[in-house]
């Protein structure tokens, strides 16, 4: 006996079609249960300590700070002006991307102020969507004001959706402007030009251990 077929619409109804129908389902059901996978994978590492483990992976992570610091002023030496008048700035010298489909991003941080390390901090960012995996970069926040370093350092400092990075390269930061009290460059670990989404990026902070 020929399969059933029904004409719903101007659309063939079969078995064929309605596994197809299921695929999809089922594929949109993976896509948001891997989004919240992910979610979950950067919550536990926000639930870690925002501060390296012991005296040797703090002073690893400075020497990448101070490497991405070198890298960003050799790229655009006009980006001392930034390092001079900052109220303070913040250094994430590796910023990990996600895969293809689900869009993240980790990366832990020195905040300075005055020139002087305070403390560490960590960026997490979790979205849907396209995403390169395998990608990454480093990324320089610069405070305006002391107002906005104390924002920073509460804990509760996210970026909105809005907000955009400068892809730094040779001259760029001539024209870099403040947005509500800072400044975001982003750059391959390389020093490589590299525009990268910082919108909804969240992050935390700890102070440095009082000896």
């Amino acid at each position: 006996m020929p399969a059933l077929v029904r004409i719903h619409g101007g659309r063939r109804d079969t078995p064929g079609f309605a596994v197809l129908e299921r695929t999809e389902r089922n594929g949109m059901r993976n896509a948001v249960l891997t989004g919240m996978c992910v979610a979950a994978g950067l919550w536990l590492l926000t639930g870690c300590s925002t501060a390296p483990q012991g005296a040797e992976q703090q002073a690893q992570l400075t020497v990448k700070s101070e490497t991405a610091i070198a890298t960003a002023k050799k790229t655009d030496p006009g980006l001392q002006k930034f390092f001079d008048t900052a109220a303070g700035y913040a250094v994430f010298p590796s910023v990990g991307k996600g895969a293809i489909g689900v869009g993240g991003a980790y990366g832990r941080g020195e905040l300075y102020e005055g020139g002087k390390l305070t403390g560490h901090c960590t960026l997490t960012q979790a979205s849907i969507g396209l995403a390169l995996g395998g990608q990454k970069y480093s990324e320089l926040i610069f405070f305006e004001t002391p107002a906005a370093v104390d924002r920073f350092k509460s804990g509760n400092f996210a970026f909105a959706a809005q907000v955009s990075a400068v892809a730094l390269k040779s001259g760029v930061s001539a024209n870099a402007k403040y947005a509500d009290g800072v400044a975001v460059f982003t750059m391959g670990e390389a020093g490589l030009m590299y525009e990268a989404s910082v919108g909804g990026q969240k992050f935390s902070f700890e102070p440095l251990a009082k000896p």
